[in-house]
């Protein structure tokens, strides 16, 4: 009985994984049969260079590089944010904050994760965006500040969870010996502790960009639609990810314009499956040493 639970066992553990392999290469090959068409029309390198979106005129133009840029814009913004927030609330969590406090802290920051993106983007149109348009005296608060701070406090659980595991990785003999050697407890945590910890850091700042270039109903509420290349933090973008959500609706199944928002689909695709491979890298190296 007890060899047949255990053959049983690994029959489903095999079954998830092999379904979980499974839907991934599903996905890729829809999203692959359906956006490469577009580029039998189009050049790839005028549809990554091109900045002339206009996918319903007479005369289509598919040039998708003020979205690619948006999207990119976007990331940084909430990276900018994100990461000193993120990374400041790891340290306190993981090196000043006793125990207790620790106990409400870490739960509060971890909540920010569980709170759907559309109640942010809620948050970012009715609160923060009047805000930003009375302070700056601008004609709107929808732009790339506005959505670079939203997403920024998004992706502050990402960055401060896992860069609060790889601190509190760090051998402790690595914090008695810099206060041994005189250190007082801002030079032990800046210049023995993250710096020990600087591969796990630099990994959840990956998973964070991944998630915030990946985010959808975020930047299709906050940051203004206009699909060009920002000039100022105050000027409205279209990210990659708005611009699907936003004109998928739209589309003939199987035209161009459909075929050109797989496209933009594909790159998005390879951007994360790019930076999580890395991020992978990152971690198998800190774990090797």
């Amino acid at each position: 009985m007890k060899g047949y639970k255990e053959k049983l066992f690994k029959a489903i553990t095999y079954t998830a994984s092999l379904f979980t392999i499974v839907a991934l290469f599903g996905i890729i090959i829809s999203l692959f049969s359906e956006g490469l068409p577009i580029f039998k029309n189009v050049p790839i390198a005028k549809f990554l260079g091109s900045s002339a979106w206009y996918p319903t005129h007479e005369f289509p133009e598919f040039g998708a590089f003020t979205l690619i840029m948006g999207s990119i814009f976007v990331s940084l913004g909430a990276l900018i944010i994100g990461i000193p927030l993120g990374l400041g609330s790891a340290i306190f969590v993981s090196e000043i904050a006793g125990s207790r406090l620790k106990e409400i802290v870490k739960p509060i920051i971890e909540l920010l994760a569980g709170i759907p993106s559309v109640v942010y983007g809620l948050f970012g149109m009715a609160f923060l965006a009047p805000l930003v348009r009375v302070w700056f005296n601008l004609d709107t608060g929808l732009n790339l500040f506005t959505v670079s701070v939203v997403l920024g406090v998004m992706i502050v659980p990402i960055i401060a969870s896992l860069s609060e595991d790889a601190l509190a990785n760090v051998p402790k003999s690595i914090r008695e010996a810099s206060l041994a050697l005189g250190a007082t407890k801002t030079e032990c945590i800046f210049r023995a502790v993250v710096p020990a910890a600087k591969n796990g850091i630099i990994g959840s700042v990956l998973i964070g960009f991944g998630r915030a270039i990946g985010e959808t109903m975020v930047v299709l509420m906050v940051a203004g639609g206009s699909a060009q290349i920002p000039h100022s933090m105050f000027d409205s973008i279209r990210p990659m990810t708005s611009t699907i959500a936003a004109e998928m609706g739209e589309t003939v199944m199987g035209d161009m314009h459909y075929s050109s928002l797989f496209a933009l689909a594909i790159l998005l695709f390879i951007i994360t499956f790019v930076t999580n491979l890395v991020t992978e890298l990152v971690f198998l190296r800190r774990s090797y040493r």
